[in-house]
């Protein structure tokens, strides 16, 4: 089983360890975010918010995420240090979550979110470049992984919590949720430090600051990339979309009891869990594009097919359907860029990547949530249908890419 599993990945088994802790790690950080956007409809009915303020407060999670994200992508090119801001993200993201337990007021829960926000963001420069720069011939395989374990925390939280609603309020339940993200963080500290000392030495005779602002230069200026880019920030203004107004939608419109909206919303994170996996070593094969380009395709049809259907299971089975397409794309996506970019500024390229993604979100969930209170929930996902549609186009226009062509040092 071993022998199989490492010929079909072309990864030895202890690499297949590394690959998941980091995949675990990930997963803390949405299972923090899918937490909070699974609690949103109960803090949105205990403070009072109306559709249009909890979309600001959504807002506010993702431009923390766009201003915390390019300094991030220097500090952790400029040190070497991956694993020590791994570490951080997990461990300061669950602090945040467990001080949203004692938030009375959006005055309290405000900064709490920031702090979710930036340290989300914070996570994917530092381990999508570790895993880039391990595992190159794999990167396909190890970065659909890393999806994988973003895809569970996304399942099992929303599950976790729904559960903690039966008997426990909004703050009880976000406090418990915090506590295993403490543990995780312990966990890779542990285990990747010597991974990042090793990082470090290799990187020791590396260029100087004044060297890295000329690569940091040529990378924006590289149309592929900031091309790339957009299509992810089109993709992603979909998916967060999705993550956010789904919930309202359930327990607005569907009416929706608290377990049965956790299930749903694990429903779409399964399908991406099947996926992941499947898309990330297809594409090491196939190339990017084509697997981006069936994802993305499929995703916009089922997104609007949703508004359609009324019956609870078809519904479920719906939402499980799109999380395959629409999470296939999205390690495939973080596989294309790390193919483009120098290795030396890999994480300020996934900065650039996320960051882009970040403002579009900021501004799906403040627009969404403005055409939620004047049309209703149901034109949200015709504007996150449309978004997708984009980025079907924008994947047309990218040129072809071999896999593993890789960027030039």
């Amino acid at each position: 089983m071993i022998a199989a599993i490492e010929r079909l990945t072309g990864l030895e088994w202890k690499g297949q360890g590394t690959v998941f802790l980091v995949a675990s790690g990930h997963g803390g950080t949405h299972w923090i975010a899918a937490t909070f956007y699974l609690l949103l409809p109960f803090i949105t009915r205990d403070l009072g918010l109306s559709y249009a303020e909890a979309g600001m407060l959504v807002a506010v999670f993702h431009l923390s995420a766009f201003a915390a994200n390019f300094a991030s992508g220097l500090v952790v090119d400029v040190t070497g240090k991956r694993v020590v801001y791994q570490v951080a993200s997990l461990a300061v993201g669950a602090a945040a979550l467990l001080g949203c337990g004692g938030a009375q007021s959006l005055l309290w829960l405000f900064p709490m979110v920031v702090l979710i926000g930036a340290t989300n963001n914070l996570w994917h420069p530092p381990a999508i470049s570790f895993l880039s720069e391990h595992f190159p011939r794999q990167r396909g395989y190890a970065l659909s992984i890393h999806a994988l374990g973003a895809s569970v925390g996304d399942a099992l939280a929303p599950l976790a919590a729904g559960a903690l609603l039966v008997w426990l309020s909004w703050r009880g339940t976000a406090s418990v949720n915090a506590l295993p993200v403490f543990a995780l963080a312990a966990w890779i500290a542990f285990a990747l430090t010597p991974r990042d000392r090793q990082g470090q030495r290799r990187g020791a005779a590396g260029s100087g600051l004044g060297e890295y602002w000329q690569d940091v230069k040529g990378l924006v200026g590289d149309r592929l990339i900031l091309h790339l880019s957009l299509l992810a920030g089109f993709r992603t203004m979909a998916q967060m979309g999705l993550l956010v107004f789904l919930p309202l939608y359930l327990a607005d419109v569907a009416g929706m009891g608290p377990f049965m909206m956790g299930v749903t919303v694990m429903a779409l994170q399964v399908g991406g869990i099947v996926a992941s996996p499947i898309a990330g070593a297809w594409s090491d094969r196939a190339g990017r594009r084509p697997v981006v380009l069936a994802g993305l395709s499929a995703s916009t049809v089922l997104i609007v097919v949703l508004t359609v259907i009324h019956n609870d299971i078809l519904f479920i089975a719906g939402v499980s359907v799109l999380g395959f397409v629409m999470y296939a794309a999205r390690p495939v996506i973080h596989s294309w860029m790390m193919d483009l970019a120098p290795a030396k500024v890999a994480a300020s390229a996934t900065s650039v990547m996320f960051g882009v993604q970040a403002m579009f979100v900021a501004i799906i969930v403040t627009v969404g949530g403005a055409a939620a209170d004047r049309w209703g929930l149901g034109v949200v996902f015709y504007l996150l249908a449309a978004s997708m549609l984009i980025a079907n186009v924008l994947v047309y226009l990218m040129p072809h890419h071999e896999p593993g062509q890789g960027a030039a040092e």
